[in-house]
């Protein structure tokens, strides 16, 4: 592996997932999460000759480590149009559906991406720099409201509402351009000790924002769903507690909300068998060598037939 490769995105719960996914001989599978390859590149090493592998990412950064093999598809689209490409294939339905949450590494290290507050750049976070909003658009135009409701629900701060008014404030006087700009207003707001941990979940909450995270997961999964054959399995790695419980209400009652539908005899409806019960998280040894593993988490799910 080389070490762009390394840096790229080292593939979280690498061995965990592709075991997850039962892989069979002649098996048509979907990566959603593309990135830096890590799961693709082992999928496509333990498959045979005749499975067939589509993989998407709408990062044109992600296209750099496209693999040079028939079996391949590469899907430069964002996960959430999945249906509409699986069509396109001439794909009626797959073995299985793979999905990495985490915001591949290589986003943190690019100072250009604005992703992270270790450096400082231009406030943007889009995953695709060809369209959409950025985050100094939502900062600077979204009212007072709306902004502390984002931090609330995909930051879980409790100090949304003055975060949002103290943002208003600023704005008001300069525009807010840089994440330099972005850090002077926030930062005040968190005690020392424990700034790092506070600042991620901002960074995090104005992340799924601007690349309407939730949403595209929601369709994503309800498209997973119909896509996968009985018996075909879906494997997703989630990393913070809102992306985890859409998953597992997916997966126990076949909706994002979690609203259990019961039969006559009281047994609830889903798509979906729990392959595992309990939720598989990286050993010790693996959040050693890869300090983002720490927050992973890993549900399978196979379809009933």
């Amino acid at each position: 592996m080389s070490n762009e490769e390394q840096t790229y995105h080292v593939p979280v719960l690498l061995n965990e997932s592709i075991d997850g996914m039962n892989l069979q001989p002649g098996g048509i599978y979907v990566d959603v999460t593309f990135g830096g390859g890590g799961h693709s590149k082992e999928i496509l090493r333990q498959g045979d000759e005749s499975i067939r592998l589509f993989s998407f990412d709408q990062d044109e950064d992600a296209e750099k480590n496209i693999v040079n093999d028939k079996r391949f598809t590469f899907v430069r689209s964002n996960f959430r149009y999945l249906h509409n490409f699986l069509r396109y294939h001439g794909v009626e339905q797959v073995d299985a559906i793979l999905a990495d949450l985490g915001v591949s590494s290589h986003h943190f290290d690019d100072s250009e991406r604005g992703f992270s507050f270790r450096f400082d750049g231009k406030l943007d976070m889009r995953m695709n720099k060809r369209a959409g909003m950025t985050a100094a658009e939502v900062v600077n135009t979204y009212d007072e409201e709306r902004l502390a409701d984002i931090f609330y629900l995909y930051g879980e701060l409790k100090n949304s509402r003055k975060l949002a008014s103290a943002i208003a404030k600023a704005r008001a006087n300069k525009q807010i351009v840089t994440i330099g700009d972005f850090l002077d207003i926030v930062k005040p707001m968190f005690g020392r000790e424990r700034e790092k941990k506070e600042l991620a979940k901002v960074f995090q909450a104005l992340r799924i924002e601007v690349n309407q995270e939730m949403e595209a997961l929601k369709e994503m999964l309800y498209a997973a769903t119909e896509a996968l054959k009985p018996g075909g399995r879906l494997v997703v790695i989630t990393y913070h507690s809102l992306e985890d419980r859409m998953v597992k209400n997916i997966m126990k009652t076949g909706n994002i909300e979690g609203k259990a539908e019961q039969d006559f005899f009281g047994n609830i409806q889903t798509p979906f068998r729990l392959v595992n019960n309990k939720v598989i998280v990286a050993s010790n040894e693996e959040v050693t060598r890869n300090p983002r593993s720490r927050s992973a988490k890993l549900r399978i799910a196979e379809k009933k037939g």
